[in-house]
Parts: structure tokens; sequence; C-alpha cells
């Protein structure tokens, strides 16, 4: 009865968050305007100051945008401080139900659905089969054997008694696979006339670093760029603090995120 009720607290509350985040009602926005206090040197710290440095002037790229406000550390300053940018989602479901709707009247905000790539075009997305709630959605990746890893350590399993949901037996309808279409850094800035990144924001589930090589192969440099790093394997790890160490970032680790910023650092230096 707890988890039911838990549960039943947390959709409710989520979903006020959601209609009050997407209709831009001076509630969301004032309590992060007045009120939000984050703790000193974290990530959030670092978000807060460095769009305040950049009011009304932000640009953002994020690959991996889900449903633009669960777990995203950037939703409260796109709204907050009026960024303007791109936010690129592959999954329709997710990219219909939610993110066009929580950023229909952010018009400086714009999403796709689409996936960040060397070329425009397609490519393979794999996801869980059976379930569309945000873990399920969450979990979609590009390799295959990322959401195998999700069924071998027991975390779907674990989500499946958590939500009440049957798991399928059969493979096939456990992991699924969807094209979704791909864009690249060049086509992405010249469609909508973007000249620099302030800040490229990627949560793709493993495929992180290869976002950032795509953007630099294309001889991109974004002024800052957070990822998550707990899914990269550590060759993908390694080679990714070398291409950031060679284009002359300074990075630092906060937990499941990594944020780098190219140098000179400023009055942000002491985030490193």
């Amino acid at each position: 009865m707890h988890d039911f009720l838990k549960n039943k607290y947390n959709s409710w509350y989520q979903g006020l968050r959601f209609r009050l985040s997407a209709n831009n009602s001076p509630l969301f926005t004032g309590f992060y305007k007045y009120f939000y206090r984050p703790s000193r040197g974290s990530l959030n710290d670092f978000l807060n100051q460095y769009s305040l440095s950049k009011q009304h002037s932000f640009t953002v790229i994020q690959a991996g945008a889900n449903d633009g406000i669960t777990h995203d550390p950037i939703h409260k300053f796109i709204k907050r401080d009026h960024w303007k940018g791109v936010l690129l989602e592959p999954q329709a479901y997710v990219f219909n139900k939610s993110l066009t709707k929580i950023y229909k009247k952010n018009k400086s905000i714009h999403t796709i659905c689409a996936a960040i790539g060397e070329e425009d075009g397609y490519q393979k997305l794999y996801k869980i089969g059976f379930s569309n709630l945000h873990w399920a959605d969450g979990l979609a990746s590009f390799s295959y054997e990322k959401i195998k890893e999700a069924f071998d350590s027991g975390l779907v399993r674990n989500n499946c008694e958590k939500y009440n949901i049957e798991m399928p037996l059969s493979p096939s309808e456990q992991i699924v696979s969807e094209d979704v279409v791909v864009i690249s850094p060049l086509t992405l800035l010249e469609r909508y006339q973007i000249r620099e990144i302030d800040l490229l924001q990627i949560d793709t589930e493993g495929f992180d670093y290869h976002v950032i090589r795509i953007f630099n192969n294309a001889g991109i440099l974004p002024k800052a760029i957070i990822f998550e790093n707990i899914h990269l394997s550590k060759e993908d790890s390694q080679s990714c603090q070398l291409l950031l160490d060679s284009n002359d970032y300074a990075w630092r680790k906060f937990g499941a995120n990594t944020l780098a910023m190219k140098r000179s650092l400023g009055k942000f230096s002491t985030f490193f």
C-alpha cells in the first residue's frame, strides 16, 4: 500500500510540474528565479551561474532530450532564462507525447524528432518493447548491448516489479528497434541559423562520446559540454578525455555527469 500511494503521489506531482512548466506558469519560473539556491560548487550551481551570465542570449543543443523535464538538469534554466536552441529526441512516442508540448510556448526553442549523426539519414534505435513508461523510454540507445545490459543487470526486472508490469519471455518482445531520423551538426546549425553553442547537453545512454566526436569531426566546438559518463565503456571514456584535452577543454566529473568547458575559464575556474 505504501509503494502504491507513493507512486500515485509521484505521478500527481510530476503531472502538476509538467503542466506548470508547459504553460510557463509564473509559479514555476518564479520559484527558480527568486527561491532556487543550488548547492555551492554543484553542477546545478555551474548551470545557474553560466545561464545568468548570458541571460537572454544562451544557445543550447540537447541530444537525447526525452520528455524535456524528468531528470533533466537544464530544463529549469531554459524556462527561467529564456534560452534558445534545438532539443533533439528520436523516439516519436515521447517526442509527441511530452517534448513538443512542454516547449510549445517557448518560441525560441525548437524541438525535433531526430538524433545527431555523422550524416543526414536514418539509424536503428533499440528500446524496451513492452512499456512506454519513462524508465523504459529513458533506456533507448543506439547500442543493442546497452539495452541488453539493462536486462542482464536486473534493472528492467526491478522496474517491472515496481510498476506491476509483466515482462515477456521472448527476446524479440523484450527489445525492439525502430529507424529514426538522424541529422548532422552542420545541417542542424545551418537550418536553425546557429553560430555559437553555449552548451551541448548530452544524454544518449552510452552514445555520448560519439556525439562529442561527431561535433568535433564537423569542426564544431561548443563552449561547454555536459554528458553522462556512467554508460561509457572504459575505452570510450579514455578516448573522450583525450579528445577534450586535445581541444583545450577543462573537465570534471560530477557524479554520473561530466562537465567540460573551453579555456579560458574565467570566473568558472572554481568548478574545475
